[in-house]
């Protein structure tokens, strides 16, 4: 993948409520909520690594499409309080705990990448509270009976969750030097800033230049504090997730690209046989980053309107 250095992006947060919400066993999980108050509630999860502070490059989608949307960070990333040996469905009882203490009842909810196995387990453990789920670009769980589940990752990826599967020696390893080639890239402007074992189709390099400013505030935001998140995001996505995918129930949409490196599109495939009355919407040249166009049918979806 070549790499391109770019200006830095002038990019600002958008205004936004923060909450901090303690959870039963003391713990503290970030939260931070943007859109219209009055809105339809959405919990929107993030990748891996990734955090609170996610926003679209339009920041006035939300309101638009009235939602209440609802970013947290996963336990060890941003100001979120680490929960070692956490699994996949361990994130269901937080999400629960923020709705409750933000008088919310039911919720969409949407997670990408690394969020998307987490948006499944809310829509599987909590299918009176889930109104509708989008899980993109999702990863597949480990192991998947009839799935290659490496076939098709990009080198860093195979490292990462190989590693993983050794130990949390071996990932936190791994993931702080990746953190520090990341942040060097990011402070270069250098938008190829997974670096080289990551190779990323030519539709991912074009959204990783246009978006380099959303996403550096997202990382440096969710890694601010080290990788504990992101070492405990890869250990959970290679134990048991927690549910089956079988037993999903609901509305729920797949949504991922055919050119995707770091989640290769076996494992939407993969997730769309085994989750009942999924629908799926596969974008033929897109890759993991997406399609911007695609962001405004995702908002209608989730706010009922689609």
């Amino acid at each position: 993948m070549s790499a391109e250095a770019v200006p830095a992006a002038v990019v600002t947060v958008p205004e936004h409520i923060e909450h901090r919400v303690q959870m039963p066993d003391g713990r503290i999980v970030a939260a931070a909520e943007w859109g219209d108050p009055q809105g339809v509630p959405l919990f929107a999860l993030h990748g891996t690594p990734g955090g609170r502070i996610s926003f679209w490059q339009d920041p006035t989608i939300y309101a638009r499409h009235g939602l209440r949307r609802i970013t947290l960070d996963r336990p060890g990333y941003g100001e979120s309080t680490r929960q070692p040996g956490r699994i996949v469905a361990d994130a269901v009882p937080d999400i629960a705990a923020i709705a409750d203490q933000l008088g919310i009842g039911s919720f969409a909810v949407t997670g990408g990448s690394g969020g998307g196995p987490h948006a499944l387990a809310c829509a599987a453990l909590l299918p009176d509270r889930v109104l509708r789920c989008l899980a993109d670009v999702s990863i597949a769980p480990y192991p998947a009976e009839g799935l290659d589940w490496f076939a098709g990752q990009t080198r860093g990826n195979v490292d990462e969750f190989q590693a993983a599967q050794r130990g949390e020696a071996d990932i936190r390893q791994l993931t702080e030097a990746e953190w520090a080639g990341l942040r060097a890239r990011l402070d270069a402007g250098d938008s190829n800033f997974l670096g080289d074992n990551y190779e990323m189709s030519e539709a991912d390099q074009a959204q990783m230049l246009k978006h380099l400013g959303r996403m550096a505030i997202n990382l440096r935001a969710a890694l601010a504090g080290g990788v504990d998140g992101w070492v405990d995001d890869d250990i959970a996505f290679t134990k048991p997730w927690g549910f089956d995918v079988g037993d999903i129930t609901g509305t729920i949409m797949l949504s991922y690209g055919r050119v995707d490196t770091l989640v290769p599109a076996a494992h939407g495939d993969w997730l769309a046989a085994h989750i009942p009355g999924v629908t799926t919407r596969v974008l033929e040249e897109a890759g993991h980053m997406g399609d911007d166009a695609d962001v405004e049918h995702d908002m209608a979806w989730l706010a009922g309107q689609g």
